[in-house]
């Protein structure tokens, strides 16, 4: 169609967009000059900006031009009015695409066509940059405006605020400034819907401006703007001056878009793997073990859980604690045990948020163990607390049971209130000092205690053998090949856990037997094997005398290991205090603890203040006359545990040292060695024969420092962060143990206790085991194993039960017996 005076557009689209020849072909009177031809022209090229959006000539449109033209021109030809130089320059115009020509009226004026297509071009440029840029605002602005009309709903922000009384209305840039802002940080896909509108924006927009400079159709059109976003080589196929700044528009705001797109994409994959270096995913397991907390007794924990789910072919155990996740794996990596199948899940993240408890699962977990911070007791049991009532609030409930360590016993009961029939708690500082109290009067007892606890040899497990209903407990004690029946459950006494029980005690149904043995897999019973049942003469033992014991260091809970000590030992027996506290603040601490002094009834306290790592104080004391010594790891001095076991290391050889100087026989061990020389043998030889006259029990708290004790043989030790780490372990698993092992360090039932052979037999008898533990029934007693004189560890639950031997006086036995 032509675009002039003389009639209307034939179409709507002609109106908006206007054909290249019509754009630049109006009736211009040949009588007007050059001035008055330039200012028609700028007003026209106005007119045409505000009439169209914009627009660019295709090759269809050029050729058109070009036919339009030839058409013009020999009409002009057949009417005779141009002069022979006219006609010579219309030829000259036809031949050349660069001219430009104005046509009107019949008469053709020619002007200069450099400076024409310069004009033409720079004009063109101008009005198609500030018609894209006008509509990319206007579209975006309308875009953006309708997206964000929910959250505008949502957000109160009046368009004017009043301050001071004076109407003060915010600007609009503030206005829009705050709308983006909230937009981005209420939604949580802000940045991708962004993204996704700027390339509809740019797809739309591109689309309108090809459907505007070429003949393609509205959806051609889009389409073509998309592969020019998506791929900006495919700008290149394009003819012609306007569809190719069209493209190449398109085209630069694609390579835009996909710098916005692999942004958001490296932030996304950095964000997921900053998330997961942190330890902020959620764990999705279920029958794991949880762990919540960080102290020294982890690792021997993870060992002990790694070697019980060795037999399931590898568990899970999530650990959360507040430290950094890198940190924990790192810690975790330099522990020198073997997992055995087992993963190690690390998170981060506080127990007492409900939102990162889920983040573990923790109401799928099998077992939730709550470690105690090291540091101030009363701190960490309140911290303690507060997460067993964290548990207890989970909207989803727990499926297993919770296993707290606590630091002082005052703590337990309020724990205990709190959480219920879902709470275990193991008292980690009165298990080590009931523990102590019991190896120093039982020399090699902490050694069975570690068998027993740990699951690296054999421990208790319960389980109920229906074929056992009806039979009295003396037959079920020589019923399982495998393992050593040590008590019952009874199933008509509320699950009670009843030790030692008496022989005639008869199996009912629902009854559950309580076993040493190996693993859970390992036993099961079998037919009565055939046992001489020979009597045995009871051999009364001698009454308990006094004792005199030396208590080096000071600890927090020993009020309760005097109370403990109290009920132990003998009428008339003492209880030496040596330590750096001032003798009227330790009557302060003890009173404040709970202790009574005068209501001690079996012994008598002696104060003595010093340095327990000078030997000069050392030796002010009587070390050669007392029975038994414990060495405490002196919390209120040292802070780590390496620094406590140094400590508690220096202070055993410098007793072990003044004990051998001060022997009677030591002067013929030094006439054995040469004068003048030095021989580490016999120095640790004199150490050991004073370890022969008293027993000396050191509190370790490294698993490190037992290799030093263990070859110098100077002394019996206490691991007590791997004991407690044992018993934390075995009451996850099943948590009935703990009633077991509460007994077991219990002031009255039964404990475990060290016997020798002469209650049993006689020299050179040749016996079985089951014989052995027949005879021990005599006396109300359960042997558990045995240590020969020639070797170093005991042997529980041994397997050749049937297999006679010949047994020494000086061999021990281990039973369970009722406290004396």
């Amino acid at each position: 169609m032509s675009f002039n005076s003389d009639g209307p557009p034939s179409s709507t689209r002609d109106w908006i967009f206007p054909s290249y020849s019509s754009f630049f072909h109006g009736h211009i009177n040949n009588n007007i000059d050059t001035t008055t031809t330039r200012r028609r022209r700028r007003r026209r090229f106005t007119s045409s900006n505000s009439t169209a959006a914009s627009f660019q000539p295709t090759a269809d449109s050029a050729r058109n031009k070009k036919s339009t033209r030839l058409v013009d021109d020999d009409a002009f030809h057949r009417g005779g009015g141009a002069t022979e130089e006219e006609k010579c320059q219309i030829k000259e115009a036809k031949t050349t695409s660069s001219w430009c020509s104005f046509s009107g009226g019949g008469v053709i004026r020619v002007v200069g066509w450099q400076r024409q297509q310069l004009g033409f071009t720079l004009a063109y440029i101008d009005t198609l940059l500030s018609s894209l840029v006008l509509d990319y605002c206007t579209l975006f602005l309308f875009l953006f405006l309708i997206s964000s009309l929910p959250l505008f709903c949502r957000i109160k922000y009046p368009s004017s605020i009043l301050l001071d009384n004076n109407t003060e209305e915010v600007s609009l840039n503030k206005q829009l400034a705050y709308r983006v802002d909230a937009f981005l940080s209420v939604t949580p896909y802000s940045k991708p819907l962004a993204l996704l509108v700027a390339t509809l924006l740019l797809i739309c927009l591109g689309g309108l401006a090809l459907f505007g400079v070429t003949d393609d159709s509205l959806a051609d059109s889009l389409w073509l703007s998309w592969t020019y976003v998506a791929d900006s080589g495919n700008h290149a196929n394009s003819e012609g001056i306007g569809p190719r700044l069209v493209s190449v528009s398109i085209s630069f705001g694609g390579m835009l878009i996909f710098a916005m797109m692999l942004g958001l994409v490296s932030d996304s994959i950095s964000e997921k793997f900053d998330s997961l270096r942190k330890g902020r995913s959620e764990v999705v397991e279920q029958n794991h073990t949880l762990i919540l907390g960080w102290s020294d007794k982890l690792g021997s924990l993870l060992n002990q859980l790694a070697i019980a789910n060795e037999s399931l072919s590898g568990g899970t155990v999530v650990v959360m604690a507040e430290r950094d996740k890198e940190e924990m794996e790192l810690d975790i990596a330099k522990m020198e045990f073997d997992f055995r199948g087992t993963s190690v899940i690390c998170r981060s993240g506080s127990p007492l948020i409900l939102a990162d408890l889920k983040k573990v699962s923790v109401s799928k977990a099998r077992a939730i163990i709550v470690l105690a911070e090291d540091g101030n007791a009363d701190q960490s049991d309140a911290r303690a607390l507060r997460t067993v009532l964290s548990l207890t609030g989970v909207k989803e409930g727990l499926r297993g049971h919770i296993v707290v360590e606590l630091s002082d016993l005052d703590n337990e009961v309020l724990v205990k209130l709190v959480g219920g029939d879902l709470v275990e708690t193991v008292v980690a500082h009165d298990v080590i000092g009931r523990l102590m109290i019991q190896c120093a009067r039982q020399p090699g007892l902490a050694q069975i205690w570690e068998d027993i606890l740990g699951f690296e040899n054999c421990e208790f497990y319960i389980k109920r053998w229906p074929q056992l209903d009806g039979m009295q407990f003396e037959d079920v004690l020589i019923s399982f090949p495998e393992a050593i029946p040590c008590g019952v459950k009874v199933a008509s006494h509320g699950g009670k856990i009843i030790l030692n029980p008496e022989d005639s005690y008869v199996l009912q149904e629902g009854d559950e037997v309580l076993v040493i043995a190996e693993d859970d897999d390992t036993y099961a019973p079998s037919d009565l094997p055939m046992v001489k049942d020979a009597t045995f003469i009871h051999i009364i033992r001698p009454e308990r005398k006094p004792q005199k014991i030396l208590l080096c260091g000071w600890r927090r809970d020993i009020d309760d290991m005097i109370v403990v000590l109290d009920a132990f030992l003998a009428h008339g027996s003492e209880l030496w205090m040596f330590n750096e506290v001032p003798e009227k603040e330790r009557e302060r601490k003890l009173t404040d603890g709970g202790l009574d002094i005068n209501r001690l009834l079996n012994i008598t306290l002696v104060n003595r203040e010093g340095n327990a790592v000078m030997r000069r104080h050392l030796e002010s004391l009587p070390l050669e006359s007392f029975d038994s010594i414990l060495i405490l790891a002196d919390e209120s001095v040292e802070d780590s545990a390496i620094q406590a076991d140094s400590r508690s290391l220096a202070t055993l050889l410098l007793i072990r040292d003044i004990q051998a100087k001060r022997l009677p026989c030591r002067e013929a061990v030094v006439s054995q060695v040469h004068r003048g020389s030095f021989s580490q043998g016999s120095w640790i030889g004199e150490m050991q024969q004073a370890s022969d006259k008293s027993v000396i029990i050191s509190e370790i708290l490294d698993p490190r420092t037992k290799n030093l004790l263990s070859m110098s043989k100077i002394s019996d030790y206490v691991l007590s962060n791997e004991l407690v780490s044992m018993a934390l372990a075995m009451v996850a698993e099943d948590r009935q143990i703990n009633d077991v092992l509460e007994e077991l360090f219990a002031e009255e039932g039964n404990e475990l206790h060290i016997r020798g052979a002469d209650l049993y037999l006689l020299e050179g008898e040749e016996l079985n085991f089951y014989e052995i533990l027949l005879r021990a029934r005599q006396r109300r007693e359960i042997v558990i194993g045995y240590r020969l004189s020639d070797t170093e560890r005991a042997v529980i639950n041994p397997l050749a039960k049937n297999e006679k031997r010949k047994w020494s006086l000086k061999d021990v036995f281990v039973v369970i017996a009722e406290k004396e």
